[in-house]
């Protein structure tokens, strides 16, 4: 199962029409340097340095000046990620998440999302689709025998939800989930930084670097001074020279 991710949300700005400012940027950007001009009033741009949004935002990130970058943020739509990376990922408390319920969604056909690590090995894939489709069976015959044991429940929509809640205890955590996460410019920029490092997991990093190429994209003043690289085993990391928060 591919990992997907999706931009699906992006900051909006609306100039304030008594504020006689103007920048060469929009939406998140734009609010960024609207916030961070607003601090000290500086509409004029007096100093020619960061009379531009990107040398201004540069300047920004440069002095850790970065709370200015929390009035901006990305929704991404993510699917083919395992539950096994989610748990990694919120852990990252500053995003805010809607993910899948398998108490709602029943789980009999689930997508499996491999590790990495096995990806490139037939033998390994083949003991890991074992693995999960023993999991997938165990659930299917616990879901069976619950709905069967809760029929006196009267609430059919109840029912299912505690049958499922009960047996999704044995799928694996490489069955597949979806995920909404929002977060703001300097959580995304937290995030790819712990995230992006050869020291993460391999599917967490891949996502990760998938967000930060979007993000790029979307705030280059924000997010281009990391720099993706490919590494001995063929995985990517994404490296900045201006991240000080760990």
């Amino acid at each position: 199962m591919p990992l997907r991710v999706q931009l699906i949300a992006k900051t909006d700005f609306i100039a304030p029409p008594d504020i006689d400012w103007s920048t060469d940027a929009d939406g998140g950007p734009a609010l960024v340097e609207f916030a961070g001009r607003a601090c000290y009033q500086s509409w004029s741009k007096p100093n020619p340095r960061t009379a531009t949004n990107e040398s201004y935002l540069r300047h920004v990130i440069e002095v850790g000046h970065l709370s200015v970058l929390e009035h901006a943020s990305a929704t991404f739509y993510i699917t083919g990620i395992s539950r096994s990376c989610t748990h990694e990922l919120i852990r990252h408390r500053h995003f805010s998440y809607s993910q899948l319920s398998q108490r709602f969604v029943p789980e009999d056909d689930s997508n499996v999302v491999l590790p990495p690590a096995v990806e490139d090995d037939p033998e390994l894939v083949a003991l890991v689709r074992k693995a999960t489709d023993a999991s997938r069976a165990a659930y299917v015959e616990l879901l069976e025998k619950l709905e069967s044991t809760l029929a006196d429940v009267p609430n059919a929509v109840l029912r299912r939800k505690q049958a499922r809640q009960a047996a999704r205890s044995v799928l694996p955590n490489a069955t597949e989930t979806r995920i909404v996460v929002t977060g703001n410019y300097r959580a995304w920029r937290h995030f790819i930084a712990m995230r992006a490092s050869e020291h993460a997991d391999v599917e967490i990093r891949r996502l990760a670097i998938a967000c930060l190429r979007q993000l790029a994209d979307l705030a280059p003043s924000i997010f281009g001074d990391f720099d993706i690289a490919t590494l001995a085993d063929g995985t990517e990391v994404a490296i900045s020279p201006l991240v000080y928060e760990g």
